[in-house]
């Protein structure tokens, strides 16, 4: 395979940060190498420079051999540079071939009128070479979060691109989806594209890559062949140390009863009941629509509940909005944090006051000085890495994020809390500390419940785990009967085979 591309010694300087120190990668035509690193390891800065969205310090970029210089984005498409981020870049009200070719659709004649017809068989066939066949007249609104990123995929053919950059473009998919991003990322390969693949999920890592680059702290540490490499030699790059355990479980004898759900309908949510105690963290596992989070948010107020009972320390309550949860001691970490958990314009501690402010009133004025005390608190205690307490919280990486809202949920005094998602775009390192966090919340004797997609991760951190299926439940599993197989079989509404291991 040739050089297709050749990022030579890129250097990156910020006032007091040095971004990129000296890092090379190289990307081969038909090839998917893999960018990885913790959050701040200098990935997405090293794809900034390469899309020219900023400007290198020093260090040289060569595509097929010659060198290049990138000033701007548009310059960087005209090279054949694509680039796909975690939150597309697309006009939701337009159809899927507008955005498919905007900025340089066909038009009639020598006229500047847009040639419609046109327009949308080009877009139908870069889809057909993608090996989709969806309606380009629909608004891309209507689409499914797949579909939108097959038209970002589609967006970047249409520019003949022949690098493509995916950052994270697993994030939100389904298992099924993510196979259908696969089969295009083979077929892209197969035409000699080069793909830059960055993913925190390790697993897709060996399904779909060729090479491994792995950066630290804005540092080039190690670049091989997937066979060279395993999970644990992975992260021992990604995070410099030697992690013996990737989920850390601290085993706890189980407490008193202090959550319990009894026969609860409500949206697609039909007759759950599960009983949580204190001490233990419970899991939910299922596929992407199974109706976990939904459960959830019946739980915590945000969804009407049709039937049922739910009890906190053995006394039943009907929280009718989150505010009522709140002062119930229910907190709810939702999977997508950065528009539903924090206020990404506030720092850190108006982010982690704001849910209990009455806490803070001295008359009627909220005690700055003792606002700060309690963000200083919590940062110390959950090690949020931040310079000051006033950092804007936009400014963190998505772990420091995650233990920002987990600090506001401690202040409220919550007695259960939920995490839907916990670690989905945080990396390997903040993981581990993540799931550290989740054992000392439960040792403090705090309910914990653990709902997540990453079955590895419900495997390795969970006491119990309960199974859905299309809204309801298909059995929980105690620690001795784990195993992915047992989880993946209630997932799909397979009865399981055999009894009690």
């Amino acid at each position: 395979m040739s050089s297709l591309l050749s990022m030579q010694n890129i250097r990156k300087q910020y006032p007091g940060v040095l971004a990129l120190d000296n890092v090379s990668f190289e990307l081969q035509a038909g090839e998917v190498h893999c960018l990885l690193g913790e959050n701040g390891a200098g990935k997405s800065t090293l794809m900034k420079v390469l899309s020219g969205a900023i400007q290198k310090d020093g260090g040289e970029i060569l595509i097929e051999e010659k060198p290049v210089d990138i000033h701007s984005p548009v310059q960087s498409q005209r090279l054949g540079i694509g680039m796909i981020y975690q939150d597309f870049k697309l006009v939701p009200e337009l159809s899927v071939a507008e955005n498919i070719l905007l900025g340089h659709e066909p038009t009639k004649g020598k006229s500047s009128f847009i040639d419609f017809p046109a327009l949308h068989k080009k877009a139908e066939t870069i889809l057909f070479q993608l090996g989709e066949t969806f309606d380009t007249h629909a608004p891309v609104f209507t689409l499914s979060v797949a579909q939108r990123q097959v038209v970002e995929i589609a967006k970047a053919l249409s520019k003949n691109v022949r690098i493509l950059a995916m950052d994270e473009p697993s994030a939100s998919l389904t298992q099924r989806e993510l196979k259908t991003l696969f089969a295009i990322i083979k077929r892209l390969k197969s035409e000699g594209v080069g793909i830059i693949y960055i993913s925190h999920r390790l697993e897709e890592i060996f399904e779909i890559g060729d090479r491994l680059t792995v950066l630290r702290d804005g540092k080039h540490i190690k670049t091989c062949a997937l066979g060279e490499a395993n999970r644990r030699s992975l992260i021992n790059w990604m995070v410099g140390r030697e992690i013996e355990q990737e989920y850390p479980k601290i085993e706890l004898e189980r407490g008193e009863e202090i959550l319990r759900v009894e026969h609860v309908s409500g949206g697609v949510v039909n007759d759950a009941s599960f009983t949580l105690y204190k001490g233990e963290i419970f899991g939910f596992g299922g596929l992407v629509g199974a109706g976990r989070s939904d459960l959830a948010k019946i739980i915590f107020g945000a969804d009407k509940k049709e039937k049922g009972k739910i009890f906190l320390n053995g006394k039943e309550i009907a929280p009718r909005s989150p505010r009522e949860a709140i002062d119930l001691g229910i907190g709810l970490l939702t999977e997508d944090r950065n528009h539903f958990g924090l206020f990404m314009q506030l720092d850190i501690k108006e982010n982690i006051s704001i849910s209990n402010l009455a806490e803070l009133l001295k008359g009627p004025f909220v005690d700055r000085e003792k606002e700060a005390s309690v963000a200083n608190e919590y940062s110390s205690s959950l090690r949020i890495k931040t310079p000051s307490i006033e950092q804007l919280v936009e400014n963190l990486s998505g772990g420091n994020r995650q233990k920002v809202v987990l600090a506001r949920w401690l202040f409220t005094k919550s007695k259960v809390l939920i995490f839907d998602e916990p670690t989905v775009g945080i990396d390997v390192g903040v993981k581990y500390e993540i799931y550290n966090l989740l054992n000392r919340l439960a040792q403090d004797g705090f309910g914990v419940i653990v709902i997540s997609s990453d079955l590895p991760e419900l495997l390795g951190v969970c006491d119990r785990i309960a199974v859905m299926w299309q809204g309801s439940m298909t059995g929980i599993l105690e620690r001795s009967q784990f195993s992915q197989e047992r989880v993946m079989m209630l997932a799909t509404g397979q009865a399981l085979e055999e009894q009690d291991a």
